[in-house]
């Protein structure tokens, strides 16, 4: 039984969980959103939530204390002046963990976990209805038309010289390789 066991240990030492933990709460407070296994999303949680709280306090005591797990200045720098400005008065819960699914290569359960205020940081990816607001009307068709022809025009040019370059440096090699011999 695991009676008040609490923890995970995934499978390292002490020092490389609390390094592995260190690195993955720089990555999550750097990026906002990381993808990783469920194991180490869940464990990551209890370990940056305290993080962010203990930030609230905005004291030289709580930057140092912070700094013994976030080691990246910028990252600390940033925890201080806008998560901590956006958390505001949020009471705890500051992260959320999306389950994706099984991995292909391992079949290990991937998991996101970001900061819940900056889940609108990833455009979402458009709505049927969205691209056909974006399409051409008849009015600017004809632009549209001469942008792409435009661009056709100046992509073979392009490989053609490159195609024109290769050779003659191939010619300057052997040449250089008979006036060695």
């Amino acid at each position: 039984m695991r009676h008040r066991v609490k923890g995970r240990k995934l499978k390292r030492t002490s020092s490389h969980r609390s390094a592995l933990l260190r690195n993955l709460a720089t990555s999550l407070l750097k990026h906002k959103k990381i993808t990783t296994t469920v194991a180490k999303a869940k464990e990551l949680r209890t370990f940056v939530e305290p993080i962010i709280t203990r930030a609230k306090e905005n004291t030289v005591h709580a930057r140092r204390v912070i700094n013994e797990d976030i080691k990246d200045r910028a990252v600390v720098k940033e925890l201080f002046d806008e998560i901590v400005a956006k958390v505001g008065d949020r009471p705890g819960g500051y992260t959320r963990i999306v389950k994706l699914g099984q991995r292909k290569g391992d079949a290990a359960e991937l998991a996101i976990i970001e900061l819940v205020d900056y889940s609108g940081i990833i455009p979402p990816k458009q709505s049927k209805k969205s691209k056909e607001e974006t399409k051409p009307t008849e009015e600017n068709a004809a632009e549209v038309k001469e942008e792409k022809k435009e661009k056709k025009a100046s992509k073979p040019r392009a490989k053609k010289e490159k195609s024109e370059a290769e050779p003659k440096e191939k010619k300057t090699k052997k040449s250089k390789k008979e006036a060695e011999a």
